[in-house]
């Protein structure tokens, strides 16, 4: 069971889901049916009822079921199939109306009675999508707004006793809801194809990974078909308010999912790359209805990609090993033509938004730095290159590549001042350094560190770690802030990148305290996008996919 107030429920494939979360940060009373077509919409309250009157409930959710109960009386609710979902009461009312009311004849929902099949059709302005309504037991007792433009309420209310009902998102037409299949037939079958991905996804659960079966719900329930700008099946990162793939967020979630569903994972690696424009650079974020371009992420994608690869079941066949160096070398290229000073080895951030860490103290001097973490993550990638262009015969490329790689590494370290490594403006050549986690990121380049410099980076993230992880700012920092974003809390992906790094460079015990910790905390306070780094409290969305994904990566090991 889980808090619908911390996950939403839904469905694999699905854009809607049910939840009191309406907008960002934003709780509702009742519980909304909420598309994530065109943006984050409430198209729907649905509010239990009592005589009439909203029913005080309490709110159980499974990855099969929603209830609503008020002792033996209930509501259920449970997927048919990712756009549609069955809703049965006993001894309860229901309340359906518009989440908001519409102002003009052109916003909000309307309402019509299809005189086809007598089902009730709710149009949203919002999400450009049908909401039907159609009744399959009991009655009625009241409809609101029927044909009604303007503002106004519209609403349906299904009375006190045994009803049951289809709610189905759709485009322009479809032919009449036909069940064919019973209540519990459809929670038995939602609960079956849940447990085979869990199953697949995770095989190694125990009682050691208490938290992995709703990891994996939380991975499997923000999955999207393809609509819109996703050409591919799309894990966002949350059915709440950060509803998008943003350009680094998405390679943890293909790590996690690479030996269980490896081709929904190589979808996800993907991803952006299908937006990447001429100049090689892959979009900030992709949304149902938006590509933003406006910044880009860290080049963590050929570090990435060789965790997947060990992780596939199977190997890449040629045609796929092509696709992937090609773009991937497109990416490297981004970095090396276009965001390196002339004259200058190494490239450079032009804000923190470039580097994921968007408000970390490394940028409080400058935004346009270049930074250790950045040229380790692209020597990396070099790297990776070097090795594909092996496997694709292509002899003189893997030297490029592998001469490069060697280049940049040597730049980086002259970026070590003896103790810890410094920024440097991309415009004067000043270096300054933070009391950012940012600052240590180059530990992702493991064993490729001298020893020494990985030692020292060692010591220093110890001074980070906190009962729960590693905070992205020390706490004895006067810039530290308990929610300040990257300035305090702990977050998955750089507790994944650091872990790696650790473990690949000799520090093996440092890595698997960090591991239980975090791990630890996930199991505590669930999968929020960042947390409190002294109490451990989730923060801002709490149903992140890729702090899930950090869980699952893991515990796979533990």
């Amino acid at each position: 069971m889980f808090s619908l107030r911390d996950i939403p429920f839904s469905y694999r494939g699905s854009w809607f889901g049910l939840s009191p979360v309406v907008a960002e940060q934003t709780y509702a009373e009742d519980v909304h049916l909420v598309s994530h077509q065109t943006r984050m919409h409430p198209v729907l309250c649905l509010t239990p009822l009592t005589g009439g009157v909203r029913a005080e409930t309490e709110l159980v959710a499974t990855p099969a079921r929603l209830s609503w109960t008020a002792g033996p009386r209930r509501i259920d609710a449970s997927y048919q199939s990712p756009d549609t979902v069955r809703v049965r009461g006993a001894g309860l009312g229901l309340r359906i109306a518009t989440a908001a009311p519409a102002l003009t004849p052109f916003a909000g929902s309307y309402l019509y009675r299809d005189p086809i099949d007598g089902a009730y059709v709710f149009t949203s302005y919002e999400t450009g999508r049908r909401y039907r309504i159609t009744v399959l037991s009991g009655t009625l007792a009241g409809q609101a707004g029927n044909q009604l433009l303007g503002a106004g309420e519209r609403a349906l209310t299904l009375p006190d006793g045994e009803w049951e009902l289809a709610i189905e998102e759709y485009r322009t037409a479809r032919t009449p809801y036909a069940s064919g299949v019973s209540f519990d037939e459809i929670t038995k079958a939602a609960a079956e194809t849940f447990a085979a991905y869990a199953d697949a996804v995770a095989p190694w659960r125990s009682d050691r990974t208490p938290a992995a079966e709703l990891a994996a719900y939380v991975l499997w329930s923000a999955t999207v078909d393809p609509a819109g700008f996703l050409g591919r099946p799309a894990v966002l990162m949350s059915k709440h308010w950060m509803d998008k793939v943003w350009s680094w967020d998405h390679c943890f979630n293909a790590i996690a999912l690479a030996a269980g569903a490896p081709e929904l994972a190589l979808d996800q690696f993907l991803l952006p790359f299908d937006h990447q424009d001429e100049s090689g650079a892959l979009p900030d974020s992709i949304a149902h209805s938006e590509v933003l371009h406006n910044f880009v992420k860290p080049p963590i994608h050929g570090w990435a990609l060789r965790h997947l690869r060990e992780r596939l079941p199977r190997r890449l066949d040629q045609r796929e090993l092509t696709e992937v160096y090609d773009r991937l070398a497109r990416w490297t290229r981004f970095w090396l033509d276009h965001r390196r000073v002339p004259g200058h080895p190494l490239p450079h951030y032009q804000h923190g938004n470039d580097s994921g860490w968007d408000n970390a103290t490394t940028f409080d001097p400058a935004r346009l730095v270049e930074t250790a973490d950045l040229a380790g993550f692209l020597a990396l990638q070099l790297d990776c290159l070097a090795g594909l262009a092996t496997e694709l015969d292509r002899p003189a490329d893997a030297e490029e590549w592998a001469s490069t790689a060697a280049q940049i590494r040597t730049a980086m370290l002259e970026l070590w001042d003896g103790t810890r490594f410094r920024a440097r403006n991309a415009e004067t050549g000043e270096t300054t350094t933070s009391a950012s986690l940012l600052d240590l990121m180059p530990i992702a380049a493991g064993a490729e560190l001298p020893p020494p410099v990985s030692a020292a980076l060692a010591d220093l993230i110890a001074t980070h770690l906190t009962a729960h992880g590693p905070a992205t700012e020390t706490t004895d920092s006067p810039n530290y802030r308990a929610d300040g974003y990257w300035r305090g809390p702990i977050w998955a992906p750089s507790t994944v990148l650091i872990e790696d790094g650790l473990r690949r460079s000799g520090h093996a015990a440092l890595a698997d305290e960090i591991s239980r910790r975090f791990r630890a905390l996930c199991e505590k306070s669930g999968f929020a996008e960042n947390f409190d780094a002294e109490t451990g409290t989730g923060l801002r969305d709490r149903a992140y996919t890729w702090t899930a994904a950090a869980y699952l990566i893991l515990a796979a090991r533990a």
